[in-house]
């Protein structure tokens, strides 16, 4: 099999690359995030800022980006040649995607241990007389909104780990099961971010499992995950599918799904409505993480990456939209059980995955196995995204050392793994789940937002937005529109602008549920923005003092490609 690149590799084929595509955007946020997003802003109104926004924002980075590692066949830290002025960007790209690595695998980690949990003939959070139960719990089955006694004893090793006063804890309202299955089964989760408290064990043993599978999958780089994702990327439609089918004969799904789909249209008319549009779409096509060029970089020079850049971003907007059905049809189920409205059953993040929905399969016949196929499904949507975000990692370093790394990459990959592995160890402790939820928080942000600014910018005002049509035209014989360019140098910088101005101008301290961070806890978030924000200008300066001559003479000649950019084959160039 003739690989064009020779040592460094491509995909086997057209389809492992666009499902590698496809499972990297097609993540966790669009099963639990865009459904409460869409909620929140105004039910089928909010479709209108999300297109809007996937046409202004979303598709022109998104096929930035492809197009750039397609054309020179570098991952993140060699992309950047064409502007060595920007050549930092790589950096911090690779930096975001570690932090990535080592939280993302957590949550994978808990996907598997609810998995493992549902081979039982009852799921263990559908009752309140387990041994970690508070008397808050009350079943579903009982009287809903009814105040609760909550001065009787505690589980000791519950009432040992929490200090404060219970009726902060505990509020006078229903606490479901599967809500205290989640807090003091699978976290044994402490009142605070300064108590870690001892190893989770149990989880620590299973992120141990998701690394192996990870790095098995991983082990001979994308010719390996190229035929895991032929499982993986399709996996989770199968079970949305079946997921749904079964939604729609539960009582009350079609009024959880009218109420998704109700449009309230006076939404539009705030910022926060736009702004949350134009974050999911961001985030939820993994822009500026590195990924997007990193398995971009692996494709055939004259590969049609305009039409893969189509059909990725289509399929993910869809399944977003597919899964808020499925959600909301299950969510509008457990308001009928409930005897409650829908606002108060819906949930966002890890809450909505880990809570609700858990408590909603206990209501449904033969519950461990529609437990046991939603779990999977989160598995396989969690595995993919990490696929390529390690790629990142392992591809941005082979690139930058290829002499010392490349004929090396099993171990240097298993090097990684095992290093993300000891990293992310603090956050499988009581108190981890804490600092979980600040990186996912921080990290995955602010910096990204700046990274996509700065990369358009330089690509359309210092490369040059000829040059870059041209390149684009070297690939795919057609020279991108006027569409492409306008929203290149113009709008979709625009657009994510305001979004950095509106989420800086309206930032609050982190909190969880409802206990607030302290201040030292939101620096330490801030410094992780920094870690990785600061790499452009430490790339800029060091690139500037690399030349000679006056300031300007130096900027002048960090502004220029360096002499090997180009495409990475001689026939090619």
């Amino acid at each position: 099999e003739y690989d064009e690149t020779g040592e460094r590799g491509n995909w086997t084929n057209k389809a492992e690359f666009l499902l590698s595509m496809i499972g990297y955007a097609v993540g966790l946020g669009n099963v639990w995030r865009f459904p409460y997003l869409a909620f929140e802003n105004g039910g089928g109104a909010f479709l209108i800022p999300y297109l809007t926004m996937l046409v202004l924002a979303g598709l022109p980075i998104f096929f930035l980006e492809v197009s750039l590692g397609q054309f020179c066949s570098q991952g993140p830290l060699g992309a950047f040649n064409g502007v060595p002025l920007v050549k930092g960007l790589g950096a911090a790209m690779v930096v975001v995607s570690v932090y990535v690595g080592i939280y993302y695998n957590v949550v994978i980690s808990y996907t598997l241990y609810f998995l493992f949990s549902s081979f039982t003939s009852e799921l263990p959070w559908a009752r309140c007389n387990n041994q970690w139960n508070t008397q808050a719990c009350v079943h579903s089955s009982s009287i809903y909104n009814r105040t609760y006694n909550l001065t009787g004893n505690l589980p000791t090793n519950i009432s040992q780990r929490f200090n404060a006063n219970l009726s902060t804890i505990f509020p006078s309202k229903r606490v479901s099961p599967s809500e205290e299955y989640w807090n003091f089964k699978v976290l044994e989760k402490t009142n605070n971010i300064e108590n870690l408290g001892k190893i989770r064990w149990e989880l620590a043993l299973i992120l141990l499992l998701a690394w192996i599978i990870i790095y098995g999958c991983l082990i001979k780089g994308i010719k390996s995950s190229g035929k895991a994702v032929y499982f993986t990327a399709t996996f989770p439609y199968v079970v949305l599918t079946i997921l749904l089918a079964r939604a729609f004969t539960l009582e009350g799904a079609m009024d959880g799904v009218f109420y998704f789909f109700n449009p309230k249209w006076d939404k539009l008319l705030t910022a926060k409505v736009w702004k949350d549009a134009a974050t999911q779409i961001f985030y939820s096509l993994s822009a500026s993480w590195g990924g997007l060029i990193t398995l971009s970089s692996y494709n055939k020079f004259n590969n049609n990456c305009y039409r893969d850049s189509i059909i990725v971003v289509i399929t993910n907007s869809f399944t977003s939209i597919f899964a808020g059905v499925t959600i909301f049809a299950v969510i509008g189920f457990m308001a009928h059980v409930l005897k409650t409205d829908i606002a108060s059953v819906a949930a966002d993040g890890p809450g909505l995955a880990f809570v609700v929905y858990p408590e909603a399969l206990t209501q449904m016949p033969v519950s461990p196995l529609w437990s046991v196929l939603f779990f999977l499904m989160l598995f396989t949507l969690g595995l993919d995204t990490m696929f390529a975000t390690l790629e990142t990692i392992v591809t941005s370093l082979t690139d930058a050392f290829p002499r010392q790394l490349r004929h090396q990459k099993c171990i240097f990959t298993l090097a990684v793994c095992v290093f993300l592995l000891l990293i992310g160890l603090p956050l499988v402790t009581q108190g981890g789940f804490y600092y979980l939820h600040l990186l996912d928080s921080y990290v995955a942000s602010y910096s990204l937002i700046v990274c996509a600014i700065v990369e358009m910018l330089s690509i359309s005002y210092i490369y040059g937005l000829n040059r870059f049509c041209d390149d684009i035209k070297m690939m795919t014989g057609r020279r991108p529109n006027v569409y492409w360019r306008v929203t290149w140098s113009l709008v979709s910088p625009a657009v994510l602008t305001f979004i950095l101005v509106y989420s800086i101008a309206n930032y609050k301290p982190l909190k969880l549920d409802d206990y607030s961070f302290p201040v030292w806890a939101n620096v330490l978030g801030w410094f992780t923005v920094a870690s990785s924000v600061l790499c452009i200008p430490v790339g800029a300066a060091l690139e500037v003092g690399r030349n000679s001559g006056s300031f300007l003479q130096r900027i002048k000649a960090a502004s220029k490609p360096r002499r090997k950019w180009g495409p990475y084959l001689k026939e090619d160039r």
